[in-house]
């Protein structure tokens, strides 16, 4: 009886961590799990004027912008500032007291033509 059971122990053993490996993965390229600007990642650009890379800020912008405005309700045009500068604005949000207003911290960046 010993044997019967003991014999299925091992092949449970390596199948159940595979299916914790495996799943996963399979939910990581799900697009509603990934953010955009994640679909640029590992990838280089020739300078600021790249096409590539202008997808890229354009897409980093958005993104920040939504996010942005879902946590802090502020609304930002995506346009006026860079990405870099989106992801400051957005730390130092987190960082304000409640009393600061949010125009403090919009002003200390200059704004893109």
């Amino acid at each position: 009886m010993l044997i019967k059971k003991s014999k299925w122990l091992l092949p449970i053993l390596m199948i159940v961590p595979l299916f914790c490996v495996n799943c996963p993965l399979v939910h990581a390229k799900n697009s509603s799990f990934k953010s955009p600007p994640l679909d640029y990642a590992g990838k280089s650009y020739t300078g600021t004027q790249d096409p590539s890379y202008l997808n890229y800020d354009l897409a980093l912008r958005e993104y920040l912008v939504y996010r942005i405005n879902k946590h802090f309700g502020v609304t930002i045009d995506p346009k006026t500032y860079s990405g870099f500068h989106l992801l400051e604005i957005e730390a130092l949000f987190k960082c304000k007291k409640k009393e600061e207003p949010y125009n403090i911290f919009l002003n200390m960046f200059p704004k893109s033509p």
